[in-house]
Protein backbone atom coordinates (compact mmCIF):
# COMPACT_ATOMS: atom_id res chain seq x y z
CA UNK A 1 0.00 0.00 0.00
CA UNK A 2 1.12 3.69 -0.90
CA UNK A 3 2.07 5.41 2.07
CA UNK A 4 0.51 8.45 2.01
CA UNK A 5 2.34 12.33 2.70
CA UNK A 6 0.07 12.69 6.09
CA UNK A 7 1.28 9.16 7.25
CA UNK A 8 4.86 10.37 6.58
CA UNK A 9 4.31 13.10 8.77
CA UNK A 10 3.06 11.12 11.44
CA UNK A 11 5.73 8.56 11.46
CA UNK A 12 8.91 10.94 10.37
CA UNK A 13 8.12 12.52 14.20
CA UNK A 14 10.26 15.41 15.48
CA UNK A 15 13.11 13.94 14.34
CA UNK A 16 13.29 15.07 10.73
CA UNK A 17 15.24 17.75 10.35
CA UNK A 18 17.80 18.90 13.48
CA UNK A 19 17.97 22.39 13.51
CA UNK A 20 19.40 22.73 16.39
CA UNK A 21 21.50 19.73 18.89
CA UNK A 22 19.73 19.89 22.26
CA UNK A 23 21.89 20.54 24.98
CA UNK A 24 19.79 18.73 27.28
CA UNK A 25 17.30 16.24 26.96
CA UNK A 26 14.68 15.98 29.45
CA UNK A 27 11.19 15.37 29.57
CA UNK A 28 8.15 17.06 31.32
CA UNK A 29 6.87 15.62 34.29
CA UNK A 30 3.77 13.03 33.09
CA UNK A 31 0.32 15.29 32.82
CA UNK A 32 -2.70 12.95 33.57
CA UNK A 33 -6.18 13.85 31.99
CA UNK A 34 -5.46 16.64 30.28
CA UNK A 35 -7.20 18.17 27.01
CA UNK A 36 -4.86 20.58 24.86
CA UNK A 37 -7.06 22.77 22.03
CA UNK A 38 -4.11 23.37 19.22
CA UNK A 39 -6.22 26.43 17.23
CA UNK A 40 -4.59 27.51 14.11
CA UNK A 41 -5.09 30.24 11.91
CA UNK A 42 -7.15 28.58 9.55
CA UNK A 43 -8.49 24.68 8.04
CA UNK A 44 -7.02 23.38 4.98
CA UNK A 45 -3.11 24.58 6.07
CA UNK A 46 -0.45 21.30 5.40
CA UNK A 47 1.76 23.21 7.44
CA UNK A 48 -0.41 23.91 10.29
CA UNK A 49 -1.49 20.06 9.92
CA UNK A 50 2.12 18.68 10.27
CA UNK A 51 2.26 20.95 13.22
CA UNK A 52 -0.70 18.88 15.06
CA UNK A 53 0.94 15.55 13.97
CA UNK A 54 3.85 16.84 16.23
CA UNK A 55 1.34 17.97 19.14
CA UNK A 56 -0.07 13.79 19.26
CA UNK A 57 3.17 12.66 18.92
CA UNK A 58 4.05 15.17 22.27
CA UNK A 59 0.79 14.02 23.65
CA UNK A 60 1.09 10.45 22.60
CA UNK A 61 5.20 10.55 24.73
CA UNK A 62 3.83 12.12 27.83
CA UNK A 63 0.52 10.04 28.26
CA UNK A 64 -2.71 11.49 29.52
CA UNK A 65 -3.21 14.52 27.37
CA UNK A 66 -5.93 15.01 24.35
CA UNK A 67 -4.88 17.29 21.57
CA UNK A 68 -8.24 18.99 20.03
CA UNK A 69 -6.97 20.21 16.71
CA UNK A 70 -9.29 22.60 15.61
CA UNK A 71 -9.57 26.32 13.58
CA UNK A 72 -11.82 28.95 11.69
CA UNK A 73 -12.77 28.28 7.85
CA UNK A 74 -11.15 31.75 7.33
CA UNK A 75 -8.13 33.39 8.85
CA UNK A 76 -9.65 36.29 10.81
CA UNK A 77 -9.81 37.33 14.39
CA UNK A 78 -13.36 37.37 14.65
CA UNK A 79 -13.68 33.84 13.78
CA UNK A 80 -10.85 32.77 15.55
CA UNK A 81 -12.38 34.13 18.72
CA UNK A 82 -15.35 31.82 18.29
CA UNK A 83 -13.04 29.02 17.76
CA UNK A 84 -11.77 30.13 20.90
CA UNK A 85 -14.47 30.55 23.34
CA UNK A 86 -16.00 27.49 22.03
CA UNK A 87 -12.98 26.23 23.73
CA UNK A 88 -13.18 27.74 27.10
CA UNK A 89 -16.65 26.68 27.33
CA UNK A 90 -15.44 23.08 26.55
CA UNK A 91 -13.25 23.75 29.81
CA UNK A 92 -10.21 22.72 28.23
CA UNK A 93 -6.82 22.60 30.00
CA UNK A 94 -4.72 24.51 27.63
CA UNK A 95 -4.65 26.38 24.52
CA UNK A 96 -2.02 26.74 22.37
CA UNK A 97 -3.27 29.24 19.33
CA UNK A 98 -0.95 30.61 15.69
CA UNK A 99 -2.96 34.49 16.34
CA UNK A 100 -4.46 35.90 13.07
CA UNK A 101 -4.08 39.21 15.42
CA UNK A 102 -2.07 39.92 18.18
CA UNK A 103 -4.02 42.57 20.20
CA UNK A 104 -7.36 41.38 19.56
CA UNK A 105 -6.69 37.83 21.15
CA UNK A 106 -6.06 39.18 24.37
CA UNK A 107 -9.72 39.69 25.70
CA UNK A 108 -10.76 35.64 24.84
CA UNK A 109 -6.73 34.97 26.06
CA UNK A 110 -7.30 36.86 29.27
CA UNK A 111 -11.32 35.30 29.81
CA UNK A 112 -9.49 31.99 29.18
CA UNK A 113 -6.92 32.44 32.12
CA UNK A 114 -9.55 33.53 34.32
CA UNK A 115 -10.93 30.51 33.99
CA UNK A 116 -7.41 29.18 34.93
CA UNK A 117 -6.72 27.63 31.21
CA UNK A 118 -3.20 28.17 30.77
CA UNK A 119 -2.83 30.10 26.89
CA UNK A 120 0.17 30.10 24.68
CA UNK A 121 1.16 31.11 21.20
CA UNK A 122 3.03 29.50 18.59
CA UNK A 123 3.79 30.37 15.35
CA UNK A 124 2.15 33.83 15.50
CA UNK A 125 2.16 35.53 18.63
CA UNK A 126 -0.76 36.78 21.12
CA UNK A 127 0.43 40.30 23.17
CA UNK A 128 1.90 39.17 25.99
CA UNK A 129 -0.96 40.26 27.91
CA UNK A 130 -3.12 37.83 26.20
CA UNK A 131 -1.05 34.59 27.17
CA UNK A 132 2.27 33.49 29.03
CA UNK A 133 4.51 32.03 26.33
CA UNK A 134 4.78 32.36 22.98
CA UNK A 135 7.46 29.80 21.14
CA UNK A 136 9.19 31.45 18.18
CA UNK A 137 10.34 28.74 15.61
CA UNK A 138 13.42 30.76 15.31
CA UNK A 139 14.22 34.10 16.00
CA UNK A 140 12.70 37.36 13.80
CA UNK A 141 16.37 38.72 13.04
CA UNK A 142 17.60 35.45 11.67
CA UNK A 143 14.15 34.92 9.68
CA UNK A 144 14.21 38.19 8.42
CA UNK A 145 18.06 38.07 7.22
CA UNK A 146 17.85 34.53 5.77
CA UNK A 147 14.99 35.16 3.39
CA UNK A 148 16.74 38.19 1.88
CA UNK A 149 20.36 36.58 2.09
CA UNK A 150 18.34 33.31 -0.04
CA UNK A 151 16.67 36.26 -3.16
CA UNK A 152 20.11 38.31 -2.90
CA UNK A 153 22.01 34.80 -3.37
CA UNK A 154 19.88 33.89 -6.30
CA UNK A 155 20.01 37.15 -7.88
CA UNK A 156 23.76 38.38 -7.24
CA UNK A 157 22.46 41.00 -5.26
CA UNK A 158 20.77 43.18 -8.45
CA UNK A 159 17.26 43.41 -9.40
CA UNK A 160 13.77 44.42 -7.88
CA UNK A 161 12.31 42.29 -4.99
CA UNK A 162 8.73 42.49 -3.90
CA UNK A 163 7.29 40.34 -0.97
CA UNK A 164 4.12 38.69 -1.14
CA UNK A 165 2.79 38.30 2.58
CA UNK A 166 -0.36 36.90 4.19
CA UNK A 167 -2.57 39.05 6.25
CA UNK A 168 -1.90 42.30 6.92
CA UNK A 169 -2.91 41.85 10.70
CA UNK A 170 -0.52 38.77 11.24
CA UNK A 171 1.96 39.23 14.00
CA UNK A 172 4.66 36.98 12.93
CA UNK A 173 4.86 38.25 9.16
CA UNK A 174 4.75 41.87 9.97
CA UNK A 175 7.62 41.12 12.14
CA UNK A 176 9.22 39.07 10.10
CA UNK A 177 8.52 42.12 7.26
CA UNK A 178 10.85 44.78 9.24
CA UNK A 179 13.75 42.11 10.72
CA UNK A 180 14.17 41.98 6.10
CA UNK A 181 14.18 45.44 6.45
CA UNK A 182 16.70 45.81 8.44
CA UNK A 183 18.93 43.42 6.68
CA UNK A 184 18.42 45.07 3.19
CA UNK A 185 19.61 48.49 4.75
CA UNK A 186 23.02 46.93 4.23
CA UNK A 187 25.44 48.23 1.45
CA UNK A 188 25.66 44.58 -0.28
CA UNK A 189 21.88 45.20 -1.77
CA UNK A 190 21.79 48.79 -2.71
CA UNK A 191 21.12 47.38 -6.06
CA UNK A 192 17.95 45.23 -4.91
CA UNK A 193 15.53 47.39 -4.11
CA UNK A 194 12.49 46.61 -2.53
CA UNK A 195 9.38 47.80 -4.58
CA UNK A 196 6.46 46.49 -3.15
CA UNK A 197 4.69 44.42 0.01
CA UNK A 198 1.33 42.75 -0.74
CA UNK A 199 -1.09 40.44 0.85
CA UNK A 200 -2.93 37.31 -0.21
CA UNK A 201 -4.53 36.28 3.16
CA UNK A 202 -3.38 32.92 3.23
CA UNK A 203 -5.39 31.71 0.29
CA UNK A 204 -4.26 30.28 -2.79
CA UNK A 205 -6.21 32.24 -4.96
CA UNK A 206 -5.60 35.69 -3.75
CA UNK A 207 -2.26 34.84 -3.41
CA UNK A 208 -1.69 33.49 -7.22
CA UNK A 209 -3.52 36.80 -8.25
CA UNK A 210 -1.56 39.36 -5.98
CA UNK A 211 1.47 37.26 -7.80
CA UNK A 212 0.30 37.64 -11.12
CA UNK A 213 -0.39 41.16 -10.37
CA UNK A 214 3.40 41.75 -8.87
CA UNK A 215 4.21 40.89 -12.19
CA UNK A 216 1.72 43.26 -14.55
CA UNK A 217 2.74 46.52 -12.10
CA UNK A 218 6.41 45.50 -12.09
CA UNK A 219 7.75 44.61 -15.37
CA UNK A 220 11.28 44.85 -13.64
CA UNK A 221 10.62 42.25 -11.29
CA UNK A 222 13.06 39.60 -10.79
CA UNK A 223 12.50 37.74 -7.24
CA UNK A 224 9.83 37.51 -4.78
CA UNK A 225 9.78 36.91 -1.03
CA UNK A 226 6.76 35.22 0.42
CA UNK A 227 7.34 34.38 3.63
CA UNK A 228 4.09 32.10 4.05
CA UNK A 229 3.72 28.58 2.91
CA UNK A 230 0.54 29.23 0.98
CA UNK A 231 1.89 32.51 -0.73
CA UNK A 232 5.26 31.21 -1.89
CA UNK A 233 3.77 27.78 -3.63
CA UNK A 234 0.86 29.96 -4.95
CA UNK A 235 3.65 32.16 -6.15
CA UNK A 236 5.95 29.93 -7.68
CA UNK A 237 2.47 28.06 -9.56
CA UNK A 238 2.34 31.85 -10.50
CA UNK A 239 5.65 31.90 -11.85
CA UNK A 240 5.31 28.58 -13.95
CA UNK A 241 1.93 29.21 -15.32
CA UNK A 242 2.83 32.54 -16.81
CA UNK A 243 6.09 31.29 -18.72
CA UNK A 244 8.37 33.53 -15.73
CA UNK A 245 10.98 30.42 -15.14
CA UNK A 246 14.13 32.11 -15.12
CA UNK A 247 13.13 35.44 -15.29
CA UNK A 248 11.43 35.78 -12.16
CA UNK A 249 12.34 33.65 -8.90
CA UNK A 250 10.57 33.32 -5.78
CA UNK A 251 11.39 32.36 -1.99
CA UNK A 252 10.33 32.60 1.67
CA UNK A 253 9.02 29.79 3.90
CA UNK A 254 7.53 26.76 2.37
CA UNK A 255 7.00 23.00 2.48
CA UNK A 256 9.49 20.98 1.06
CA UNK A 257 6.57 18.38 -0.17
CA UNK A 258 5.05 21.87 -1.71
CA UNK A 259 7.81 23.13 -3.22
CA UNK A 260 9.89 20.44 -4.99
CA UNK A 261 8.76 20.86 -8.04
CA UNK A 262 8.54 24.67 -8.71
CA UNK A 263 12.40 24.28 -7.14
CA UNK A 264 13.21 21.84 -9.65
CA UNK A 265 11.61 23.04 -12.58
CA UNK A 266 13.75 26.65 -11.16
CA UNK A 267 10.89 28.61 -10.35
CA UNK A 268 12.45 28.68 -6.73
CA UNK A 269 16.20 28.29 -6.44
CA UNK A 270 15.94 28.29 -2.64
CA UNK A 271 13.64 28.17 0.35
CA UNK A 272 13.71 27.63 4.17
CA UNK A 273 11.32 26.57 6.99
CA UNK A 274 11.67 24.63 10.53
CA UNK A 275 10.42 21.55 10.88
CA UNK A 276 6.33 21.74 11.79
CA UNK A 277 6.28 18.83 13.46
CA UNK A 278 9.04 19.37 15.77
CA UNK A 279 7.19 22.90 15.85
CA UNK A 280 3.95 21.06 17.26
CA UNK A 281 6.03 18.33 19.33
CA UNK A 282 7.47 21.20 21.05
CA UNK A 283 4.92 23.59 21.67
CA UNK A 284 2.92 20.45 23.71
CA UNK A 285 5.79 19.65 25.64
CA UNK A 286 6.10 23.48 26.87
CA UNK A 287 1.73 23.29 27.30
CA UNK A 288 3.03 20.03 29.54
CA UNK A 289 5.45 21.59 31.85
CA UNK A 290 2.50 25.20 32.08
CA UNK A 291 -0.06 22.72 33.31
CA UNK A 292 1.80 20.92 35.16
CA UNK A 293 3.02 24.09 37.26
CA UNK A 294 5.79 25.46 35.95
CA UNK A 295 7.51 28.45 36.27
CA UNK A 296 7.41 30.66 32.99
CA UNK A 297 8.73 34.06 34.03
CA UNK A 298 11.63 35.65 32.11
CA UNK A 299 14.71 32.97 32.63
CA UNK A 300 12.88 30.32 33.51
CA UNK A 301 13.58 26.99 31.55
CA UNK A 302 11.25 24.56 29.75
CA UNK A 303 11.21 21.58 28.30
CA UNK A 304 10.86 20.55 24.59
CA UNK A 305 11.06 17.13 25.01
CA UNK A 306 13.58 15.58 22.47
CA UNK A 307 14.03 18.96 21.61
CA UNK A 308 15.85 20.07 24.78
CA UNK A 309 15.05 23.16 26.81
CA UNK A 310 14.44 26.40 25.89
CA UNK A 311 14.99 29.53 28.45
CA UNK A 312 11.69 31.99 28.51
CA UNK A 313 12.89 35.82 27.49
CA UNK A 314 11.29 39.04 27.89
CA UNK A 315 7.85 39.35 27.52
CA UNK A 316 7.43 35.06 27.66
CA UNK A 317 9.27 34.75 24.48
CA UNK A 318 10.79 31.52 23.79
CA UNK A 319 12.50 30.19 20.28
CA UNK A 320 12.93 26.62 18.88
CA UNK A 321 15.82 26.71 17.23
CA UNK A 322 17.22 28.24 13.54
CA UNK A 323 15.90 27.86 10.11
CA UNK A 324 16.88 25.19 7.95
CA UNK A 325 17.55 25.97 4.17
CA UNK A 326 16.28 23.74 1.29
CA UNK A 327 17.34 23.61 -2.33
CA UNK A 328 18.00 21.10 -4.78
CA UNK A 329 20.18 19.24 -3.51
CA UNK A 330 17.67 18.15 -0.48
CA UNK A 331 14.50 19.03 -1.21
CA UNK A 332 13.51 16.08 -2.70
CA UNK A 333 14.64 13.77 0.16
CA UNK A 334 12.95 16.06 2.88
CA UNK A 335 9.72 15.98 0.42
CA UNK A 336 9.04 12.33 1.12
CA UNK A 337 8.34 13.45 4.83
CA UNK A 338 6.85 16.71 5.40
Amino acid sequence: MKTTRRELIRIAGAGAVVLAAPAIITRPARAANKRIALIVKNLGNSYFDACANGAKEAAAELGGIEIIYTASAKPTAEEQIAVIDAQIAQKVDGIIVSANDADALVPVGKKAAERGIKVMSFDSAIAPAGRTVHLSASSTPLIGAKQVQMIAKTLGNKGEVAILSAASTMTNQNSWIEAMKEEWKKPEYAEMPLVATVYGDDQDDKSYREMQGLVKAHPNLRGVISPTTIGIRSGAKAIVDGGLIGKVYITGLGLPSEMKDYVMQGACDSFAIWNPVEYGYASTMIMADLLNGKDAAEGAKLSMGKKGETTVGKDGEAVMGEPFEFNKTNVEEFAKIF
